[in-house]
């Protein structure tokens, strides 16, 4: 059954990285769901900056969801956004904080890795220290299926080890779960880890296969495969996440949950079905196999089951529909994004 609006859930809640992919559905959902949002982000150049614009303001829109410019590294303006709050609460001036703020990608990380720790590193602590200065009781960290690298048959499991990371995007994710959990245990700070898998959807990162391969095979372009097209992700809908990720409100102490679809899919097939709801060719340049890459991601969700009363909703059918609409209805501008 989809999830609903709880009492239990907190009110006040403060969105990181609300520009972003999943954190700009998340904060439209926490709306629609009658919550009190407020969302920040630094418009990083990480990626096509346009789609942020388009995604910030369709939250502009929503009346009452307050948005903020504010990088995580910049302490001073992270703790009087804090304090701004705190004085006009009078208690705590957030319930929860939802940290999605994130330098995300495999590849990109091996060539700049210093930007990655900033975000996902010193970011995610500079948001930790104003949860504890300010007593904020809740924190949702958003991390990734990266974390458990090549050593483990699939599907993965919270409770594998996830010490040996293939790329410094997943080792910065890592030590932001660490760090969360330090906290957590000196601190009292409930914790919720998401582990993402494959997100994909309308107004989706360039950088991943999905809208980059809907881009290219709808232009004409062709597409780089690493490996021969036999690697499988466990594709996940970015509105399923979405609802994953307000379910982890939810007080729960220290837990790591994966959110993926369970249904993991082929590369080949992917491709496959974008020709078919495209009504046009790929074309294939295939490439040596990337080191960073992993060769399958699959996600046991039996725990987020149990415990968020979470579950996909959305077929990759579906959502692949959805996110080739879009592209149609935005191709005057999506057409130009870099996807490199």
């Amino acid at each position: 059954m989809p999830e609903t609006s709880s009492p239990a859930l907190p009110h006040k809640i403060l969105v990181t990285g609300a520009a972003g992919f999943i954190a700009s559905r998340v904060c439209a959902l926490l709306h629609e769901q009658g919550h009190e949002v407020t969302g920040l982000d630094n418009f990083n150049d990480a990626y096509d900056v346009r789609l942020k614009v388009w995604r910030w303001v369709h939250l502009e829109n929503l009346p009452g969801l307050e948005l903020h410019r504010l990088d995580l590294l910049d302490t001073n303006a992270l703790d009087r956004l804090f304090e701004k709050h705190a004085r006009a609460e009078k208690a705590a001036p957030f319930d929860a904080v939802i940290n999605l703020a994130a330098r995300a990608g495999v590849r990109a990380s091996v060539e700049n890795p210093r930007s990655y720790v900033g975000a996902n590193v010193t970011g995610a602590l500079n948001v930790l220290e104003m949860c504890r200065k300010f007593e904020v009781k809740k924190f949702v960290l958003a991390s990734t299926s990266s974390l458990y690298g090549k050593e483990h048959p699939t599907p993965y499991r919270e409770e594998m080890n996830t010490d040996h990371q293939l790329s410094p995007y997943a080792a910065t994710k890592k030590a932001a779960e660490a760090m969360a959990y330090t906290y957590h245990f000196l601190h009292g700070i409930d914790v919720s880890v998401l582990r993402y898998f494959t997100v994909y959807g309308p107004a989706g990162r360039p950088d991943m296969t999905p809208l980059r391969f809907v881009q290219r095979i709808r232009e004409g372009r062709t597409i780089t495969i690493f490996g021969d097209g036999t690697q499988s992700r466990d594709f996940t809908y970015v509105d399923d996440i979405a609802r994953g990720t307000i379910a982890a409100l939810r007080p729960v102490g220290y837990e790591a949950f994966n959110l993926g679809s369970d249904e993991p899919l082929k590369l080949s097939a992917m491709i496959g079905l974008i020709e078919e709801l495209t009504g046009e060719k790929a074309k294939i340049e295939y490439r040596p196999w990337h080191p960073a890459d992993m060769a399958a991601t699959w996600a046991d969700i039996s725990k987020a089951r149990k415990t968020l009363d979470w579950s996909p909703q959305t077929s990759f059918r579906e959502g692949l529909q959805r996110l080739v609409t879009w592209y149609e209805e935005n191709r005057s501008w999506a057409s130009e994004i870099n996807t490199d």
